[in-house]
């Protein structure tokens, strides 16, 4: 190699470097610059949240329950996993049901307006909580109706206060023995996304759940904060570690006999084939005992609030 091919090779070496230094520079600020911004926002997001419910003392902290209607009988609604704003979320149906119910929602802790706990998030813990709840607003004798995951919590309540709950109504709610719940979540990448702030950078880019459903902007802006606010804190990702030792737990547990039971369930659920059958067998044994199927996505009750309202009204009148 002579002196003037060594010394081109060395400046495109040397212009290369530089290229690969720019690009880990812009890299790196835009790191520094996503983490600044997330904890700004944070901050500004906090103050720009309307509080809704009141705080009930549980466990030494506060749990947010919201109360609507004035029917004789009360429904307590429980949320499915990870919904940020249970309260919010259940809007559709509150207004179909409070026309006739006095209706509560319980946001547990790390979900809505809610405090964290250090508590594990296993089931025994979720269940002992949302009742001291209902005790403190001393709610007594009530229907439990929950969406998604409460059926694996649901199906523990009613066994542990069986001489509290009326019926219980499930929408597309999870059964202890459905397939796919053997799964271990990597809640570390989850973590990071949080801490770094590409959590919130996502949920930005990726837009609203709630586009095209009967939410009015200003609903669908909360929905944004106090999802914003909860996605991945340590309550959220405690949960998920949770969920397969939760429903292994509830594998040896079946409804009471006597309790109305009824489903608003998927007609079609897209992975398992066999969820009708699954909540079929759930009501097998019930003296009265209901599924009741409707098309629609996973949350049902964004869509399908006023057949689901309509139903479990009909449902009522024919056990009494």
């Amino acid at each position: 190699m002579t002196q003037k091919e060594g010394t081109k090779k060395n400046k495109a070496l040397r212009i290369l470097l530089k290229i690969v230094g720019g690009i880990a520079i812009a890299i790196l600020l835009f790191i520094a610059i996503v983490y600044i911004v997330n904890v700004i926002s944070n901050k500004t997001d906090q103050k720009k949240i309307e509080t809704y419910g009141q705080l009930v003392p549980v466990d030494g902290k506060k749990m947010n329950v919201t109360i609507q209607g004035e029917g004789e009988e009360t429904i307590v609604l429980l949320p499915g996993f990870g919904t940020a704003a249970p309260a919010i979320d259940f809007k559709p149906l509150i207004e179909e049901l409070a026309p006739y119910y006095r209706v509560a929602v319980v946001e547990p802790f790390g979900y809505g307006l809610s405090d964290m706990t250090d508590k594990e998030r296993n089931t025994a813990n979720i269940v002992s909580e949302v009742h001291e709840a209902l005790q403190a607003l001393k709610i007594d004798r009530y229907i439990l109706m929950g969406h998604s995951i409460a059926g694996i919590y649901g199906i523990d309540y009613v066994n542990k206060y069986e001489n509290e709950v009326i019926a219980f109504a499930g929408i597309d709610s999870s059964v202890p023995t459905q397939p796919g719940m053997d799964v271990k979540f990597d809640t570390g990448k989850l973590k990071l996304l949080r801490e770094s702030g590409f959590g919130r950078l996502l949920l930005k880019i990726g837009g609203s759940a709630y586009d095209g459903l009967p939410y009015d902007d200003k609903t669908k802006e909360q929905l944004q904060l106090i999802t914003l606010r909860n996605a991945y804190t340590s309550n959220y990702l405690n949960e998920m570690v949770n969920i397969y030792p939760n429903f292994q737990a509830a594998q040896h547990l079946t409804f009471p006999k006597e309790l109305p039971l009824i489903f608003f369930i998927q007609a079609n659920n897209p992975v398992i084939s066999t969820w009708v059958p699954l909540h079929e067998e759930q009501i097998k044994d019930s003296v009265h005992g209901k599924v009741i199927t409707m098309d629609g996505e996973h949350y049902l009750h964004h869509t399908k609030s006023k057949e689901i309202a309509e139903d479990f009204r009909a449902f009522m009148k024919e056990i009494k």
